[in-house]
């Protein structure tokens, strides 16, 4: 199934995060049509020193570059996480046709939880979501994760 590729493309780039140090999340944006990978990135917050730079931000920047395009309506994401309110936003603005991702983010996401940015009437798009791919492999990640960063 392609979604689980490019769904253990993004767990590549989130575990390149961690050890970075960065919280290990990865993103993969592909263009729909053509099924080609556009950009993918993990997060850099802690890298770049940039409370901005989650997964998804950093490829829905590329994208847009590779593309010469602020509208991404041909294209889908892919994240190992549930996107914030932040990155849900800037999903939205971007015009994404469909939000793939792993783990549910029970605190801090901002699409089936949380903020619900998709559920608000000022959200101008609303994408297709799908959430829950390769769920236990991406929450591990994080469990993993901040279990060592306890120690």
């Amino acid at each position: 199934m392609k979604n689980n590729l490019y769904m253990k493309i993004a767990i590549a780039e989130a575990e390149a995060a961690s050890k970075r140090g960065d919280i290990p999340v990865g993103a993969v944006i592909v263009a729909a049509d053509e099924k080609k990978i556009l950009a993918r990135s993990g997060n850099m917050v802690e890298v770049n020193t940039d409370p901005t730079g989650h997964a998804e931000i950093i490829v829905l920047r590329k994208a847009a570059l590779k593309l010469g395009a602020t509208r991404l309506s041909l294209c889908d994401i892919y994240v190992t996480l549930e996107p914030c309110a932040m990155c849900a936003q800037a999903i939205s603005f971007s015009r994404i046709r469909r939000v793939y991702f792993g783990a549910y983010d029970y605190k801090g996401g901002g699409v089936e939880n949380g903020a619900r940015i998709f559920n608000q009437p000022t959200c101008h798009h609303v994408p297709e979501v799908i959430g829950g791919i390769e769920e236990e492999k991406c929450a591990n990640l994080l469990k993993d994760f901040f279990a060592l960063r306890r120690k």
